[in-house]
């Protein structure tokens, strides 16, 4: 019973520490909310496109397969 009033507790204190903390940087930078927002998804997006490609450049063909077997 305590640990689900513990989750419950996170899943309200999460994503309102998130909000607090885009318009502290959107304060902070002098721009508006939504911009901050914005650009925060597209950096997200290029980080995970270039790891992902180093990640390729980086692990062997063998380790390719095998790991593409294990989840087939």
């Amino acid at each position: 019973m305590l640990m689900l009033s513990i989750v419950r507790g996170l899943a309200v204190l999460i994503p309102w520490l998130l909000d607090l903390a885009i318009w502290a940087l959107a304060r902070g930078l002098n721009v508006p909310e939504p911009v901050v927002h914005s650009t925060g998804l597209f950096v997200v997006a290029q980080v995970q496109t270039f790891e992902t490609k180093v990640g390729k450049a980086l692990c062997p063909m063998r380790l390719m397969r095998q790991l593409r077997s294990w989840f087939r």
